[in-house]
């Protein structure tokens, strides 16, 4: 398992999606199988071509950054910063399930909005 292509390949296939061109991300990223686990979003290659458009759509301007990334085995964990417009941010985990080819077939995510205040000095990403 060729952990570091996993890695560079779920975080170009995230970036290129987010950043409005999921079709594409899915031909060049995704196997023959795409599971989804976010409830937000149905099973397979359409459906997550399907969300990413229409929130391009709704949301063109927004930024991602990756913070990290790790990899194990055929899993890669990305914990990212996103800022949304009205400087809405969130941090996200998302973790990816590779096949033996490096191609995404599964998605898990985990998803929190930063609050404007904390009891503590730490920001949620660095």
């Amino acid at each position: 398992m060729n952990t570091e292509l996993n890695k560079k390949n779920a975080i170009a296939f995230y970036k290129m999606a987010y950043e409005g061109n999921p079709t594409k991300a899915v031909e060049l990223y995704v196997g023959e199988t795409y599971i989804q686990h976010n409830p937000m979003v149905a099973d397979g290659s359409q459906a997550f071509i399907d969300y990413f458009d229409r929130m391009q759509k709704e949301f063109p301007v927004k930024s991602i950054d990756f913070v990290r990334s790790v990899a194990e085995g055929d899993l890669v964990a990305l914990h990212t910063h996103q800022v949304w417009p009205d400087n809405d941010e969130y941090i996200t985990m998302d973790f990816f399930r590779c096949d033996e080819n490096g191609k995404i077939v599964e998605h898990w995510d985990s998803i929190q909005q930063i609050p404007k205040t904390s009891n503590n000095n730490n920001t949620m990403y660095k």
